[in-house]
């Protein structure tokens, strides 16, 4: 038992690990757009967003219960949603024509399935 208790702390630690990297390029790129004002605006949200994803994930850790688990959960899956949409804004506007979004694209779907697939978890064990 302490094998597979071990196991999901470690898979935890990781995610919550890939999550602070991903708020990092989150920073990095809303420094780039800050040139013009809808720069400035897209900025804004997308900072607020995507760097919320780890700050909820990490407040999950600390749930009360597993319905607060599960709520805090569905948070970190509605900024990083978000977080897509203002990244595909962004591509398709090109309002950073030299930024190649593709792979922070990518990576911020592959959290959102991470996160869906804990919460369809979470939810069966309850």
């Amino acid at each position: 038992m302490k094998i597979g208790k071990f196991k999901v702390e470690e898979k935890a630690n990781e995610l919550s690990e890939r999550l602070l990297d991903y708020g990092v390029e989150i920073v990095k790129l809303t420094m780039k757009l800050r040139k013009t004002s809808a720069g400035r605006q897209i900025a804004n949200q997308l900072l607020r967003c995507g760097t919320s994803v780890g700050a909820n994930y990490e407040e999950a850790g600390g749930a009360q219960s597993r319905a607060d688990f599960i709520h805090k959960l569905q948070i970190v899956l509605k900024e990083i949603r978000e977080s897509l949409y203002w990244l595909r804004l962004i591509q398709k506007s090109a309002i950073l024509k030299e930024q190649n979004l593709t792979q922070i694209i990518e990576e911020t779907k592959q959290l959102s399935n991470i996160i869906a697939k804990s919460i369809i978890t979470a939810k069966k064990k309850k």
